[in-house]
């Protein structure tokens, strides 16, 4: 990573931090260069009288696998790009401790997902803002999803053009692709060529954070652009400590480097951009967070908020998988010659995301006019998150449930910032048992599409759940045995007006001057959808309330 050095620059307009040394005094100090962080790094750094410090845990991302979209199967592996989470005992999924990976890397954990750009519901966005969240609505929204975005297919009502963010079709993709949405067609779904639109129901292909057939992170759509200007210092590997809290306000974080201790001093503002795991912990070794569990570690209180950790709700994924009896799956594909294809011309099987297809559907337990089931059809075998093996070929069918009831929590393992945190997920734990239900509809419409008649030439034995049962409590074991994270953690740092929310609607952390929250954690309550989209105009919203240029 090319560090460019530091120009002074006035400081009239804002206050001035006791002590500081040179070259450790920023306006804005920004903790994690994921979705949310390298948006604020680029809009922030924009006004060059403005010096901004991006701070991130990982590494830079320069591996050839994070760009090659096909290579999200590599990066599985890869423990350099990823923080490798893992949940406590779950009590109704058999006591598993399931697997949460979470982008360690510049662009985060764009960087790392299935680049599907999904925006959610309308409704999800308005329920925001009915729970007092004044200026979350869709409506209010919208823009900042189409300043973002630079779709190919050009822009209209719902999309944008000239954003950082680029948006397309894929260059590729499977036969087995096609045939899962005429299988869903055939099934009684519609047939939808725009989830972004005015309408999410039905099945067809996924758009994708990509650009000529390369993934399309915010660290590649966002920070390249801004890399080089002289007032934006990013730094790579830096593990946060804590953020300082003076008199009620933040005032530095310390972090180490190469195991050398440093301080960055806020003249304005800190920004934490860390995920729903990583801001609430840092809060909380920051002093920050429920005041009888930062006693039991020894941290001292500097704000008693029993929120920060709480709330945290995500999708929980059913895989239904069959046999294919023809030799045109992923499994079998030549790394060697994808590889060169790739490389050699941007095309081919290297440029799909795998997830290439995909669908919403309301089922007969939907609670408002919101489908309540997202659909990922992958064209191999998946058996946890692609990690173990299954010889053959085969077709993947992943399903979860888009508003969860449960919550769980998360809390520290230690005062250790390098401990991480415990994570209580409490999934299918809602006292209306609704989570459970729907998953169990979702796994007989998964096997209501396999069985269509755009798959006969293709179909083999069900691998997962494998027994030929369709009744509630065979489904439920397969559920509590096999079900995994498909990997949207939110809530955290719930944005509310009420006593128990950690920041306020313009982000700002209660209680604290000069602290705000800028990520996933924020959301009251999950989208109906993918997180990554959201995140990224979550960021966009946010740069216009820290500058005061807010519609």
């Amino acid at each position: 990573m090319r560090q460019t050095p530091l120009l002074g620059y006035a400081m009239a307009r804002a206050p001035q931090c006791p002590g500081a040394a040179a070259g450790t005094m920023f306006d804005y100090i920004i903790v994690g260069a994921g979705s949310a962080g390298c948006v604020l790094a680029n809009r922030l750094s924009a006004n060059r009288n403005h010096r901004v410090l991006l701070l991130e845990a990982g590494p830079r991302d320069w591996h050839p696998f994070i760009h090659m979209p096909a290579g999200i199967s590599k990066l599985v592996a890869r423990k350099g790009v990823n923080w490798n989470y893992n949940t406590e005992p779950e009590p109704a999924l058999d006591g598993r401790s399931l697997w949460w990976p979470r982008g360690k890397v510049l662009g985060g954990s764009s960087s790392i997902n299935a680049m599907c750009y999904i925006r959610g519901h309308r409704r999800d966005y308005d329920d925001w803002a009915a729970e007092g969240n004044a200026g979350w609505d869709f409506d209010s929204m919208l823009p900042y999803f189409r300043r973002s975005e630079h779709n190919e297919r050009g822009p209209d009502a719902f999309h944008g053009s000239g954003g950082h963010l680029n948006v397309a079709d894929l260059r590729y993709s499977n036969p087995l692709s096609k045939q899962f949405i005429e299988a869903a067609v055939e099934s009684g779904f519609p047939r939808n060529g725009d989830f972004n639109d005015a309408d999410m129901e039905g099945f067809g292909y996924y758009q994708v954070t990509q650009k000529n057939g390369q993934r399309w992170s915010t660290a590649a759509g966002f920070l390249n652009a801004a890399r080089e200007r002289t007032n934006l210092k990013i730094v790579t590997r830096a593990m946060v400590d804590r953020v300082q809290i003076e008199n009620g306000r933040a005032v530095a974080v310390e972090y180490r480097v190469k195991g050398q201790r440093q301080r960055a001093e806020a003249a304005r503002e800190v920004i934490l951009c860390g995920g729903a795991i990583n801001s609430p912990q840092l809060l909380m070794l920051s002093g920050i967070g429920p005041a009888d569990h930062l006693r039991q570690h020894g941290i001292e209180v500097r704000h008693a908020a029993a929120g920060v950790g709480q709330n945290l709700h995500d999708h929980l994924d059913s895989c239904t998988v069959y046999r294919c009896t023809q030799p045109i799956t992923y499994d079998r594909i030549s790394e060697v010659l994808t590889g060169l294809r790739y490389f050699l011309f941007r095309q081919g099987p290297g440029t799909s995301n795998v997830a290439e297809a995909g669908g919403f559907a309301r089922s007969a337990l939907a609670t408002d006019e919101r489908p309540d089931l997202q659909f990922h059809f992958v064209p191999a075998i998946l058996d946890d998150h692609g990690r173990r093996r299954v010889p053959g070929d085969g077709m993947t069918l992943h399903a979860c449930h888009l508003q969860p009831r449960s919550r769980g929590h998360l809390e520290l393992a230690s005062a250790d910032p390098d401990a991480p945190a415990r994570i209580f997920a409490n999934y299918l734990s809602d006292t209306e048992d609704l989570d459970r239900r729907v998953l169990v509809e979702a796994v007989r419409t998964s096997r209501r599409i396999f069985n269509a008649r755009a798959f006969d030439a293709f179909r083999g034995v069900e691998l997962f759940p494998g027994d030929n049962d369709d009744s509630d409590a065979a489904i439920t074991a397969f559920l509590r045995r096999k079900c995994e994270t498909v990997y949207h953690p939110v809530g955290t740092c719930r944005m509310g007006t009420d006593a128990k929310a950690v920041v306020d609607p313009t982000l700002r952390v209660n209680g604290i001057i000069g602290l705000r929250v800028v990520d996933a954690s924020i959301m009251p309550k999950i989208v109906s959808g993918n997180t990554n989209a959201p995140t990224i105009a979550i960021a966009e919203k946010a740069c216009d309330l820290i500058l005061g240029t807010a519609q």
